[in-house]
């Protein structure tokens, strides 16, 4: 099926990964640029997902808790503040590194991190426990990228509650980064071996965007409402800005 006539069916689509320079230390553009070129694109919201201590974070770690938190949500509100301008639904999540292993995190916000520096020295068990205590969700990304950061392949599926089966920069013919569609093939069956609902993403660090994300038949009111589609059972697609997938990873 041509990619146009499933957006026709889900035209909300959404980028559940993307990195603004102003937290990332490897992204390029702010999040204002980030915003407008996702509107530019056609993506009803995004979610920014900036790098946090754990991985390449721009953020001084030196600085007092509440001042780092501040400085990290920074690409967050100005891409927040464009979406407003122009119709773009702009969410909070974070992409929390241990030693090269990530994981997105969804239902959390700058206050909630204020209130829980506990969290800068959380293993991922401990990390997970505290995610759920607030009613959020933990997702793996891209599991089975091999990089020169990522010292080896662990694998959390206690601690995670979904699995980001669909990376643009792995499988999309455009991407110049980490392209290996095959990682994408294991991030599938891996999920589907431990019952774990599918995420898709690009993992956009500039605004030479992929089309990557998540559709779906309505748009999204919250974060909890896009934790709610995927724990639930909501109809929706991923996709790579080139294929498109079912929730459940099946080719389109």
């Amino acid at each position: 099926m041509k990619w146009q006539q499933i957006r026709d069916r889900y035209p909300y689509l959404y980028e559940t990964h993307l990195h603004t320079s102003q937290a990332s230390a490897c992204a390029r553009r702010s999040g204002e640029e980030m915003a407008r070129a996702a509107k530019a694109y056609g993506y009803t919201g995004i979610f920014v997902t900036d790098h946090n201590w754990g991985g390449n974070t721009r953020i001084d770690s030196g600085l007092p808790w509440k001042q780092w938190v501040d400085a990290y949500c920074a690409g967050y509100l100005n891409a927040e503040r464009t979406g407003e301008k122009l119709g773009l639904d702009v969410f909070f999540g974070m992409e929390a590194g241990f030693s090269g292993t990530e994981f997105l995190l969804y239902g959390i916000d700058g206050e909630w991190l204020k209130e829980h520096p506990e969290i800068k020295t959380a293993d991922v068990g401990n990390l997970y426990k505290k995610i759920k205590e607030v009613g959020g969700m933990m997702i793996h990304a891209h599991p089975f990228r091999e990089e020169y950061y990522i010292p080896e392949i662990r694998l959390y599926p206690e601690y995670a509650d979904g699995v980001e089966g669909i990376n643009a920069t792995h499988s999309n013919p455009a991407s110049t980064g980490h392209n290996h569609p095959e990682y994408d093939v294991k991030a599938l069956a891996y999920a589907r071996e431990h019952g774990l609902p599918l995420t898709a993403g690009s993992d956009i660090h500039s605004v030479e965007l992929l089309g990557g994300g998540m559709a779906f038949k309505r748009r999204l009111s919250s974060v909890q409402d896009f934790i709610q589609a995927v724990t639930g059972e909501e109809d929706y697609i991923l996709t790579n800005g080139d294929n498109c997938y079912t929730r459940y990873g099946e080719l389109i």
